[in-house]
């Protein structure tokens, strides 16, 4: 068997989830921010923040609270009643790029000859590095190592030289590449920008007399809003006491040529999000129900990884006629802040976030249907534990095709010698898992997923929609 390194956990890791909200009536936003980060905590668990500031008040004053942890770690009641003012932004974070630190948590608050600015950032830079150099050499100032405050400086730099912070913005994304959902709070405005390529995901909500910037449609549910539209790959969205008004002037000529993370469909976005125009959800199902077409096995029970892999389960159910059932249970107050054990312990990683049903599986020939494999160990462990509650068989199907490269655009997947898909064929690697068969999603199906929206498959491809950076920006990941 080849060894595989049991130092890094075997999961993809979540991004970031963005959100601002503009109440015209004058009331605080805060809490509903933090309701709605809430609702985005999937997305990043290891920081969040909220910045806010009052449109009535002095020009410039924002009051900011962040920390290391989940939202319900790092707020408390008061912490949320002194965040006075009717304009914010809030950001929970997953680190890509830039070290897990209290000083990289957003959002970003910049004091500026033109006033204030905070900002909110989902995504990755390819040419964050060479941006960085370029300030570093007139005089910036760096307070953090994400690539977030390179778009900050460059928003406020063209901010000096434009009639506007939506014409700074528009100015900075002619030079930052990659992939960013941002939002943005100046002194009387909230702005949100989407990249050209439309790699992550924001929309428009609206409640009452207020309008929402959000990383997921599943928050406006949470906050009682109702959902006004996406907002467009290369769309800059501004929203000030007047109303809204958008600015489509960087969007890409061919939209063909957009490329949405595929990731979003089969494993990152709450699968009661909606990603332009597309259920998560009915993605999921479609991967699932394709899974049981072009590979089927004859098995008692089709059971899911919780929580990805829940609703692919159910859709290879759905197609194969083979009962769905639960096999695992979750534990769900372990979140990615829980101290892991050491190698030398007897505690498993795994074990301690999931247990096996013995009485589901004992005796039956059981279909595992995991959203991906990275390097392996999980899937090795899971597989060992439904034998040891009695399976007879284990038959493994990924709603994803092998991740073969690293990705650059804010999903750590890291290096390619790490992926245990490099390099192997898929027997070799149903070897090293312990499976008695494997089946991995088919590349042409991710198109079906997205309903034929483009997207970007370049994990899988090697495709890149952007030409991949000459040096590695993806930080700690790329070990």
């Amino acid at each position: 068997m080849n060894h595989l390194d049991f130092e890094y956990e075997d999961v993809l890791h979540e991004e970031c989830g963005v959100m601002g909200m503009y109440d015209f009536d004058g009331s605080d936003v805060a809490s509903t921010i933090y309701y709605g980060l809430f609702a985005l905590q999937h997305r990043g668990q290891e920081s969040c923040g909220i910045a806010v500031s009052d449109t009535q008040g002095p020009k410039g004053k924002v009051s900011t609270h962040k920390g290391m942890g989940l939202c319900n770690e790092v707020f408390t009641p008061d912490t949320l009643e002194s965040l006075r003012g009717n304009i914010g932004v809030g950001h929970v974070r997953y680190s890509t790029a830039g070290s897990s630190t209290r000083e990289n948590a957003q959002p970003l608050v910049l004091n500026y000859v033109k006033g204030t600015l905070a900002l909110a950032h989902n995504g990755n830079l390819v040419n964050a590095p060479e941006l960085r150099h370029e300030l570093e050499y007139t005089g910036a100032i760096f307070q953090t190592t994400i690539d977030s405050e390179v778009i900050a400086y460059h928003i406020a730099r063209e901010r000096v030289k434009t009639r506007s912070v939506e014409e700074a913005v528009a100015n900075a994304m002619k030079k930052i590449k990659g992939a960013y959902a941002l939002v943005i709070m100046s002194p009387r405005k909230l702005i949100g920008a989407r990249d050209p390529f439309g790699f992550k995901p924001l929309c428009i909500g609206k409640r009452d007399n207020a309008y929402i910037l959000v990383s997921e449609t599943c928050a406006l549910d949470t906050i009682g809003a109702e959902f006004v539209r996406d907002v467009e790959p290369g769309e800059i969205v501004t929203i000030t006491k007047e109303g809204i008004c958008s600015n489509k002037t960087m969007c890409l000529p061919d939209p063909k040529k957009q490329a949405r993370c595929v990731f979003e469909y089969i494993y990152f976005a709450r699968p009661d999000s909606m990603f332009d125009g597309v259920s998560v959800y009915h993605s999921r199902i479609y991967a699932g129900r394709c899974l049981a077409k072009d590979s089927p096995v004859e098995a008692d029970l089709v059971v899911g990884v919780p929580e990805s892999g829940n609703a692919a389960a159910l859709g290879y159910s759905m197609e194969s006629g083979i009962p769905y059932g639960t096999a695992f249970v979750k534990n769900s107050y372990v979140g990615r802040t829980f101290i892991k054990p050491k190698q030398s312990s007897r505690e498993s990683a795994v074990r301690i976030k999931l247990n096996v049903l013995k009485e589901a599986v004992a005796g039956k020939r059981v279909i595992m249907i995991d959203d991906s494999i990275v390097r392996g160990t999980t899937s090795a462990l899971i597989v060992n534990m439904l034998r040891e509650a009695g399976a007879k068989e284990v038959h493994v199907k990924v709603s994803a095709p092998p991740f073969l490269h690293p990705c650059y655009f804010g999903t750590d997947i890291p290096c390619e010698e790490q992926l245990i898909a490099h390099g192997r064929t898929i027997e070799e690697i149903r070897q090293i898992i312990g499976a008695d068969s494997l089946a991995y999603l088919e590349m042409h199906r991710l198109s079906e997923m997205a309903e034929a929206l483009p997207i970007c498959k370049a994990c899988f491809s090697g495709d890149y929609p952007i030409e991949p950076p000459t040096e590695d920006i993806r930080g700690e990941y790329a070990k």
